[in-house]
C-alpha cells in the first residue's frame, strides 16, 4: 500500500457492515505485489457474512482461526477449505462483530502471465473468464498458497486495494443466494456485476436497489 495509507473511501466502506460493505466493493481492484510482478484484479463478485449467521466462521463466536474476523473492518481473513482451497476475506464493521466479506470472483486486469502461472505453472490455461472465476482459482491467481496474510491490514500488506476506475452503478449491481453453503441458503447475500462473463454462477437473482 503506498505511505498514505488506507483510500478515505475504502475505510468509509470497511467500517460499514458486511450486508452493505459487500456491493459497495465491487469494482475495486485486487494488487498484490509479487516478485514476478504486480497481479491486478477487478473484484465482480462477493458474498457476505456475519456473526448472525449460521453459514458463517464467526457463528459459534471466536476462534484461533477465525480471530481476524472479530477485528475491525480492514484486514484480511484467509481460510483453507475442502482440504484444497483457500479462500480470501476482507473484513468489516466494528472490533467483535465477526463480520466479513468473501471475494469470490475477479476480473483479470494486469499479471496475466503471472496469474496464469500461479494457476498452471506454464503459460497456457483455460479462458482469460475462467482464470478467477471461483474463490480457489482466485487465490491461486494472487498466488496465495497458505494463511500467514490472515489478519493482516490492507494497507500494510502485499495484497491492498484500489478504487474503482469507473464505479459500480446501484442498477448494475445484482443480489442473489450465496453459492457452496448449507445453511441460510435463502439469503441474499451474494452481489455481482450485471451481464461480466467472469461472474462464477447465476442462481434466481433480483436487483439491488441501493
Amino acid at each position: 500500500m503506498s505511505s498514505n495509507g488506507m483510500d478515505k473511501q475504502l475505510r468509509a466502506i470497511l467500517q460499514k457492515n458486511s450486508l452493505q460493505a459487500a456491493p459497495l466493493l465491487l469494482g475495486w481492484t485486487l494488487v498484490r505485489q509479487t516478485q514476478a510482478g504486480t497481479i491486478k484484479l477487478r473484484i465482480v463478485e462477493t458474498e457476505a457474512y456475519h456473526q448472525d449467521d449460521p453459514a458463517s466462521h464467526s457463528f459459534r463466536g471466536p476462534t484461533i482461526r477465525t480471530a481476524p474476523m472479530f477485528q475491525a473492518g480492514g484486514r484480511l481473513y484467509i481460510y483453507f477449505t475442502y482440504g484444497r482451497h483457500f479462500c480470501l476475506n476482507i473484513v468489516t464493521g466494528a472490533r467483535g462483530r465477526g463480520e466479513a466479506v468473501l471475494i469470490r470472483v475477479a476480473e483479470p486486469i494486469e499479471g496475466i502471465e503471472i496469474i496464469i502461472k500461479n494457476r498452471f505453472g506454464n503459460v497456457k490455461g483455460p479462458s482469460f473468464h475462467n482464470l478467477a472465476n471461483g474463490p480457489g482459482k482466485l487465490t491461486q491467481a494472487l498466488g496465495i498458497k497458505d494463511t500467514s496474510l490472515s489478519g493482516k491490514k490492507l494497507d500494510l500488506s502485499s495484497i491492498f486495494l484500489e478504487p474503482p476506475q469507473k464505479p459500480v452503478k446501484a442498477q448494475e449491481i445484482v443480489a442473489s443466494s450465496r453459492i457452496g453453503i448449507r445453511q441460510a441458503t435463502e439469503m441474499p447475500w451474494r452481489f455481482y456485476i450485471k451481464n461480466n462473463p467472469c461472474v462464477s454462477k447465476h442462481p434466481k437473482a433480483r436487483h439491488l436497489g441501493l
